[in-house]
């Protein structure tokens, strides 16, 4: 007979949600300081790529302080629907400024220049992000929330970003390729529109189910039903 797994005791509950809390400020401190070096260099470089991964960064923001929201709560999981819905918006928000961006750069609104701050926060940002979504989802996971696996993603696009964002520049630089900007932010618009998708269906299928909930687990679409089937 196999033994049903249980979530996390409330002690163990209430250091996963401490440890969540901590990195949603990490994650806003990091975020801000990328935003605004990444804006400013984008705006100076007329880079829609540089641009586009500022306002990342800004969405990234409100993501976290939507999850920062949602475990100041005494009873998280009641803010857990309202918190995916903040999320997957702010993906949408992120796809349209870009793909606008992108289309008027392509469209002959103003070609990109080199940035040199612009690759050094690229290549910051694609060391530091894998390890904070690591860390995010590996609490999430743990605690069963949907919301901090859900913000992981969005930190874990930050590294997606940042790989593209870094190709297109060291392109744009090295051979003058001023589309290669336009062309890695329509694939950041496109990677965001995907995530908000999942996110706003609730798929991120990642979590652990809640103890005496294996029902509830497997009409949510997410988690494993008790059989190992997944609904959908």
């Amino acid at each position: 007979m196999t033994a049903l797994r249980l979530g996390p005791n409330p002690v163990r509950r209430a250091v996963l949600s401490r440890r969540i809390r901590l990195f949603a400020a990490a994650a806003i401190s990091y975020n801000i300081v990328e935003a605004v070096v990444s804006l400013w260099t984008g705006g100076v470089a007329d880079s829609s790529a540089l641009i586009g991964f500022g306002l990342d960064s800004v969405i990234e923001v409100a993501s976290a302080v939507a999850l920062s929201w949602q475990f100041s709560a005494r009873d998280p999981e009641r803010r857990e629907h309202l918190t995916l819905r903040i999320i997957a918006i702010s993906f949408f928000a992120l796809a349209a400024f870009v793909t606008a961006g992108s289309v008027r750069s392509l469209a002959g609104g103003g070609e990109a220049r080199h940035s040199t701050p612009g690759i050094v926060i690229a290549g910051l940002s694609l060391a530091v992000m894998p390890v904070l979504s690591w860390l995010q989802r590996r609490a999430g996971r743990e605690l069963g929330s949907r919301t901090a696996v859900a913000d992981s993603k969005q930190t874990l696009l930050c590294t997606y970003l940042s790989a593209v964002l870094l190709v297109g520049l060291v392109l744009n630089s090295t051979l003058g390729w001023w589309w290669a900007d336009a062309g890695a932010a329509l694939v950041i618009a496109a990677i965001a529109v995907r995530e908000g998708i999942s996110v706003w269906k609730g798929d991120v299928c990642c979590t652990v189910p809640h103890p005496a909930a294996a029902p509830d687990a497997e009409a949510d679409g997410c988690c494993p039903a008790p059989n190992g089937r997944r609904d959908g």
